[in-house]
């Protein structure tokens, strides 16, 4: 681990206080600086320790679309010793039920929108609940931010520890509910320094490669476009705290939209752009790319899905200034791992890239030995960015997490360059568009449907999205049911981006081999 790292992650906030009042977040038509986030923070957080109780260990839920309230709960909850539980925006009642349950939280912070799918759970569990942006209260019952967060409080004086939980995010489960992915405060201090590490070495790798005489580009103030949720690893970690770190400004989008991004990028001067390969698509083939100066980007790409060889030529033809990149991190990793960008992205495009500090990366064969170079296996991480476990399911830990090293699910192998390959998945699971979506969670739902006598759900190739999500159905005798009514009964069961979009009804039971598992492919 890092030798000289903060202790926590209040620690890794304080320094960008002395930001000032440099703009640190963009909203909309809204621009906050450092010194206003920050007396929002401190408000918010004295506010969690006076009104509300909050103990170090509690867990205070997160329940809003990206707003700038998003960013000041999460840095108020951990700097008092809290634990942040992020919910999926997207998610609806039952789900958002489940998290608060299986969470323990004791306060919601949330937007209208959230808190109109949450009243009911929280209400009937007796959690507090603290309302952003409403046009009108929800409830009488529901404190009001700008009634709460009164600038002018100071931090209170709480001691935090390198071991103690600081986040719980949610991942889709493998046998049909979500997750809690727990991570310490020196996990993510680990992941957000190490990101800081590959940085200054790609600096130094880019003035190395320079041709003799020639002089680097002037360095430019980072800006960086947050294009994917804060619920999301991508966004929490590697997006909103290299700005904390940086004390650079982040451009915040109400929702995603190529053209609105490139007005953005043009404005603001934004310099990274990390999200999912289909926004990376989305924003070199928007026929309006050529209307906008974009030569303040340095990097276009991200994660949570590969990137097809062409969207890699595209983007390197597209950004002049800058070029594509790609990394491969998971929830478990603090989105941290092999990361291809530049030269080696363009001469490699079917690499996820190599392993920097201060991880450790083995592929491995089913009985956990490592496998020689260009050989396929399971890809193992090792490191201090690593999730402690999984809340309150120890099984699940044990299963993933194996003498500290993290099992990825994913099937690769590795070049003699170091250069690691993803090729395929041991879980059942399908990539849509940068999220994951596990078959087990999609037919948990749909089963419960009194029409399914069968139902296999699989990942079908998709352009843009790289795969989209169907399922095919057996139904029982004499039933009757359309696509079209099955997405219905859904809509109150899982979230939007789950819901199939291909659905096949056959007549016949599904083919299934020897063993009785369906034979998706």
């Amino acid at each position: 681990r890092f030798k000289f790292a903060p202790p926590n992650l209040r620690g890794v906030f304080d320094i960008a206080r002395p930001g000032g009042d440099d703009i640190f977040l963009v909203y909309e038509d809204e621009r906050w600086s450092f010194n206003e986030v920050f007396a929002q923070i401190d408000a918010l957080a004295a506010a969690l320790v006076d009104r509300y109780g909050v103990a170090k260990g509690d867990r205070v839920a997160i329940g809003m679309r990206n707003y700038p309230e998003w960013v000041m709960s999460m840095l108020a909850i951990i700097s008092i010793g809290g634990v942040s539980v992020s919910l999926n925006a997207l998610w609806v009642e039952d789900e958002i039920d489940y998290a608060l349950v299986d969470s323990g939280a004791s306060l919601l912070i949330a937007d209208e929108e959230r808190i109109g799918r949450s009243i009911n759970p929280c209400r009937r569990l007796g959690i507090r609940m603290l309302e952003v942006r409403a046009a009108s209260p929800s409830g009488d019952d529901v404190d009001q931010w700008t009634d709460v967060v009164v600038p002018g409080a100071a931090m209170p004086a709480i001691d935090v520890g390198w071991n103690d939980d600081a986040t719980i995010l949610y991942t889709s489960g493998t046998t049909g509910r979500p997750k809690g992915a727990v991570s310490t405060n020196g996990a993510i201090v680990s992941s957000v320094m190490a990101f800081g590490s590959r940085a200054a070495v790609d600096v130094v790798r880019a003035e190395a490669a320079l041709p003799a005489g020639a002089a680097p580009a002037p360095a430019t103030p980072l800006a960086f476009i947050l294009i994917v949720p804060l619920f999301h690893v991508t966004g929490c970690v590697p997006v909103l705290l290299s700005c904390v770190v940086t004390k650079s400004k982040l451009v915040m989008m109400h929702r995603w939209n190529a053209e609105k991004a490139l007005e953005l990028i043009e404005r603001e001067r934004v310099t990274n752009f990390i999200g999912v390969p289909t926004q990376s698509w989305d924003l070199v083939t928007s026929p309006r790319f050529g209307d906008f100066d974009t030569s303040s980007l340095r990097g276009v790409g991200g994660g949570g899905a590969p990137a097809p060889p062409a969207l890699v030529e595209r983007v390197a033809g597209s950004v002049k200034s800058g070029g594509p990149t790609l990394g491969y991190g998971m929830t478990e990793t603090n989105a941290y791992g092999p990361n291809n960008s530049g030269v080696d992205y363009v001469t490699h495009p079917t690499s996820t890239g190599r392993v920097m500090p201060i991880m450790r990366i083995e592929v491995r064969d089913p009985d956990g030995r490592q496998v020689p170079t260009g050989q396929r296996g399971e890809i193992w991480f090792n490191g201090p960015m690593l999730i402690r476990g999984y809340w309150n399911k120890p099984e699940a830990t044990a299963e993933t997490i194996v003498d500290g090293w993290l099992r990825s699910g994913d099937i690769g192998r590795v070049d003699d360059e170091g250069f690691f390959y993803i090729e395929d998945r041991l879980k059942d699971m399908i990539l849509r568009g940068g999220e994951n979506v596990y078959c087990a969670e999609v037919e948990a739902a749909i089963y419960e449907h009194p029409a399914i006598h069968e139902a296999a759900v699989f990942g079908i190739p998709d352009e843009r999205l790289g795969e989209e999500v169907a399922v095919a159905i057996h139904l029982v005798d004499d039933a009757t049911l359309t696509p079209e009514e099955l997405r219905a009964f859904l809509s109150t069961k899982i979230a939007a981006f789950m819901i199939p979009s291909r659905v096949i009804i056959v007549a016949d039971p599904l083919p299934r081999n020897p063993a009785g598992k369906f034979l998706k492919r």
